[in-house]
């Protein structure tokens, strides 16, 4: 078995080596074979390594269904309170109603912006980011243009999350970037991950729940790795019951983003079908 940290620490320095056009060593001949042997699978207790009992202030009680109704909302909020969930994480429209129900009651009201395919322009992604949070959202999670990172258009990128990073600024709220892993390389996660390090964002985050696939634990840790100790990680797609929170939070996430919170705190066993 790989170790986990020669791994990370391989895809790190090859990408870094080939941005700064210097020769990428060959230690490890290439990182995408190391994760073919079995990488994926392994597990990184690092500074989080000690998971807390109370799952549950670590989870993003979340509700992104189109389908979902005023009655809906108002029962993921409920039930954010009765649990103590961190925060409930809904689209745009329910903000008002769900920061209205939530007032004084210690759960932070999350949205999302250029959800779930990224493709806004990075003025109408900040200038939606600026309604939901004068509709009273304290946290941002949004989407990176993906399509202009596998252009290689960096810029586009960096501009497109230190927008919604300056209006998150403005009232003191946090921006969590979600690079949409799957989609990615390995190499284009740790560029996505250093892009919004120099967007000023507080957290990256793993996925929508929309895309051709969810968070993992390899994931995690290699935007641990690349993040360091001074933003937030926050695994999101596919986490189902508490043993997967658990995993998560033992390589590197310190927020969890799921819609069977309620299971998951409960101890119960099964999917709730819903992927985010």
């Amino acid at each position: 078995m790989i170790d986990r940290e020669e791994l990370i620490e391989v895809v790190t320095r090859q990408v870094l080596a080939a941005l700064a056009g210097e020769p990428v060593e060959q230690g490890l001949e290439n990182a995408h074979q190391v994760v073919a042997s079995g990488a994926a699978r392994i597990g990184y207790c690092g500074n989080g390594a000690e998971v807390p009992k109370d799952l549950a202030e670590y989870i993003d009680h979340t509700l992104l269904r189109p389908d979902a109704s005023e009655a809906d909302i108002d029962r993921l909020c409920d039930e954010a309170v009765e649990y103590g969930f961190a925060a409930v994480c809904i689209n745009p429209v329910w903000v008002p109603r769900a920061a209205g129900r939530l007032r004084g009651a210690g759960v932070t009201v999350a949205s999302v912006i250029g959800f779930p395919l990224g493709a806004n322009t990075p003025e109408i992604k900040a200038m939606e980011a600026r309604r939901a949070l004068r509709d009273g959202a304290r946290e941002i999670d949004m989407v990176i243009n993906i399509g202009a990172l596998k252009s290689g258009d960096q810029d586009l990128v960096q501009r497109d999350i230190a927008g919604v990073s300056d209006a998150c600024r403005e009232v003191g709220a946090l921006n969590k970037v979600i690079i949409e892993a799957a989609y990615l390389t390995d190499e284009e996660k740790v560029i996505a991950c250093r892009l919004a390090q120099m967007g000023r964002a507080d957290y990256v985050k793993t996925s929508t729940g929309f895309g051709p696939g969810g968070a993992t634990v390899f994931d995690v840790a290699l935007m641990r790795e690349v993040v360091g100790d001074k933003m937030g990680v926050k695994a999101a797609g596919g986490i189902h019951t508490a043993e997967e929170v658990r995993e998560m939070i033992t390589a590197g996430a310190t927020r969890i983003g799921a819609s069977a919170g309620v299971r998951i705190v409960a101890g119960e066993e099964g999917e709730s079908g819903e992927s985010y």
